[in-house]
């Protein structure tokens, strides 16, 4: 596959595929955790980093490949080939990011991304001009289809898992293999014939080698500095969620002087009363907690939420019968509930008092059951399980092992 070709701009292809992927995924795990305008922003950005390193991993691939001499790249071609690898991408991501991420769905997509890529690569090839022709192998044009398809389908589940740190690096590093084995699997079937008539340009305007190098060199630049942006941990989401924990812990966490950032309406929902503020109204808790369905966003009572699980920047909630998918993050969703209904369980689970069922010692923490036409279990950590046991009533017991009765719980099983 790699005969004639250069083996150090071949190692560059792939990095910069890793490089763009990593990025693209970091930008795409973000999109449901804002709301509107941000939402667009950060799909138009993955969108483009996706593109650009798919883009720019294919013409540094044409560049590691031997080429008949005089070769020159028609401007036209080239252009519409990252068009389409753009507009596919950002397509792609749209159709995955609303709604329920269902298999139909991202069966399609990734059908459709796969295509796109698979389109941008023969555009892109047709865009060299000289003196031949180039011709395909059939057999490597199916190939190269069905790896683009399953690069993207594995890719889109990257992006639907919201992975972080090496899970995210492992996916991004999968997804340039793949996008790059779909490349060098399409050369592979690529033949040059003499042309007859002379040169081969279809008129147009056209650039060398050279200058093709120059713009790949700095794509790969903006794709390389774009990675490095996405390693810079955000310190405004950690400071965030630093005070909404140290809300949460102890109701007075917050010492004197504490800076809460544009997400704080929300953790103010625990803060204590100001000093000098005594009699200054407090914000009232959530009635409702939002969830994304195939048409939007639905508004859902608290008194139907069972729990909520972290999952990365935002949570799932359980409301009985199944999981739907939340945008606030674990310590939004404890600022925004009201504390004397829910309970942070473990650092990854909120639960409702009132649906509290079933409560068992296990290990230094707890398991507590949850009612519903589906009922779920959640962990509950050592540090918790003093506070949960006094909000159920049960302080004064050593063992806990039963269910609770409808007294217990206020709720009806």
């Amino acid at each position: 596959m790699f005969d004639g070709h250069d083996p150090f701009l071949v190692a560059l292809s792939v990095g910069i595929a890793i490089l763009g992927g990593y990025t693209g995924f970091s930008l795409a795990a973000r999109i449901r955790a804002v709301p509107g305008a941000s939402r667009r922003l950060l799909l138009a950005g993955a969108a483009g980093f996706f593109a650009v390193g798919i883009w720019t991993m294919h013409f540094i691939g044409i560049l590691a490949a031997p080429m008949p001499a005089d070769t020159v790249y028609l401007v036209l071609p080239t252009v519409i080939s990252f068009l389409i690898c753009a507009l596919v991408v950002g397509v792609s991501l749209f159709f995955v990011s609303i709604g329920e991420p269902t298999l139909p769905r991202l069966a399609s997509s990734a059908v459709l991304l796969g295509a796109g890529i698979a389109s941008m690569h023969y555009v892109g090839i047709h865009g060299l001009a000289g003196r031949f022709t180039i011709i395909h192998d059939l057999p490597m044009i199916v190939l190269s289809v069905l790896i683009a398809v399953l690069a993207a389908y594995g890719g889109l589940r990257a992006f639907l898992a919201r992975q972080e740190g090496v899970r995210l690096a492992a996916s991004a590093v999968a997804f340039g293999i793949a996008v790059s084995g779909m490349h060098y699997t399409a050369m592979m079937g690529m033949h040059f014939a003499p042309a007859a008539g002379g040169d081969h340009h279809m008129g147009g305007l056209a650039v060398s080698q050279q200058w093709l190098a120059v713009i790949v060199s700095v794509l790969s630049f903006v794709i390389a500095g774009g990675f490095l942006l996405s390693l810079v941990p955000d310190p405004r989401g950690r400071a965030v969620d630093a005070a909404a924990g140290a809300v949460s812990e102890g109701g007075i966490g917050l010492s004197v002087g504490t800076e809460v950032t544009e997400r704080s309406p929300a953790v103010q929902r625990l803060m204590p009363t100001p000093l000098g503020g005594i009699g200054q109204p407090r914000i009232a808790p959530v009635s409702r907690v939002p969830v994304e369905g195939a048409e939007g966003t639905h508004l859902i009572d608290v008194a139907e939420v069972r729990g909520l699980r972290a999952n990365a920047h935002y949570t799932l909630v359980h409301d009985g019968t199944r999981e739907r998918m939340c945008v606030w993050s674990i310590s939004e969703a404890e600022a925004q509930l009201d504390p004397m209904q829910f309970v942070r369980v473990h650092r990854s689970h909120i639960v409702a008092i009132a649906h509290v069922t079933f409560v068992r010692k296990e290990g230094d923490g707890a398991v507590v059951e949850l009612d519903g036409a589906v009922p779920h279990r959640v962990p509950v950590s050592r540090a918790k399980l003093a506070e949960l046991k006094a909000m159920l009533g049960l302080a004064g017991r050593r063992g806990v092992s039963h269910p609770l009765s409808e007294a217990q719980t206020g709720h009806k099983g």
